[in-house]
């Protein structure tokens, strides 16, 4: 029976070990009934190998890049996770920069000095996610966390990648930024974000904003939501064949969403009707430039 136990905590660590890239942490050891001594003859005859004080390499010495974060975060201790440049690297919109690691470590928590570490009260559950089995912050809190180390071509290029590759919500990021205030992000964020105030919160409340702004200006009420060349458009004047389509990034935040917009765009145009785009920012704070351009549009489509 002891051989039998030993065998199958052999393999319930080689199982800990492969799930998480390479590595375990003493305490995962303990859990798993290995007592001290075991673990200390299984550093000294090379079968562990430690990487940070308490968190070991299974084997070999050698890791790979997710194998590294991985031991950083078990070095955080319970709650860290992997945050700001290697969580970005993590996610995919910022390169591998330094070999250091960014650890977000709630509490008291300690961590290697091999480890970059940024130390918060606490972290909010809808700030944490896992990718590849690694606690790591989501993309929002990780942009916003971005905002406070990276110049500002670092941190437009991280979001501008984040967009890409269809992960950037911006709702999400705003309500990370009014679950953190006072941080430094807020500042670099205003700056490439000017519309950084929350946006409708449905598009049918963006539409209202622009039907309502079609009655304060006295411009021909347009026809709202319907079906032309087999398109859904938010306003139309049927006879002046002018189309006016109201957009936040909150509602076209990802390039499949963008791409589809011109598709749309073009199969309309070809069919004979002009096409304007009016979003959200525009609406709110320019909305006397709107309601003119809309007028002079419609005016034009009248003389032709």
């Amino acid at each position: 029976m002891a051989v039998l136990v030993g065998q199958t905590r052999e393999l319930a660590i080689a199982a800990l070990a492969t799930r998480q890239h390479g590595v375990v942490a003493r305490w995962q050891l303990l859990e798993l009934d290995l007592g001290r001594k075991a673990i200390d003859y299984r550093i000294s005859v090379g079968r562990l190998h430690v990487i940070h004080r308490g968190v070991y390499a299974v084997g070999r010495r050698d890791l790979s890049l997710k194998g590294r974060w991985m031991a950083a975060v078990l070095a955080g201790g319970s709650g860290a996770v992997l945050s700001h440049r290697s969580a970005g690297a993590l996610w995919g919109f910022l390169g591998v920069g330094s070999a250091a690691v960014d650890v977000t470590v709630p509490g008291r928590a300690g961590v290697s000095a091999k480890v970059r570490r940024h130390r918060v009260r606490r972290l909010h559950p809808e700030d944490i996610n896992e990718v590849a089995s690694i606690p790591v912050t989501t993309v929002a809190r990780t942009l916003f966390d971005l905002a406070e180390v990276l110049d500002r071509d670092r941190l437009e290029s991280a979001f501008e990648a984040a967009e890409r590759n269809e992960l950037l919500d911006m709702r999400a990021v705003l309500l990370t930024a009014q679950r953190s205030p006072g941080r430094r992000a807020h500042k670099r964020l205003r700056a490439i974000l000017p519309n950084l105030t929350t946006p409708p919160a449905t598009r049918s409340e963006l539409e209202r904003m622009f039907n309502r702004l079609c009655r304060v200006a006295d411009l021909p009420p347009p026809h709202l939501n319907v079906l032309v060349e087999g398109f859904e458009v938010d306003a139309v004047w049927p006879a002046r064949r002018l189309i006016v389509e109201v957009d936040s990034w909150e509602f076209h935040k990802t390039r499949a969403a963008f791409e589809r917009d011109r598709v749309r765009d073009a199969a309309l145009q070809v069919a004979g009707y002009r096409v304007v785009r009016v979003t959200y920012r525009q609406l709110r704070d320019r909305p006397k430039a709107v309601a003119g351009t809309v007028r002079r549009l419609l005016r034009a489509a009248m003389a032709a």
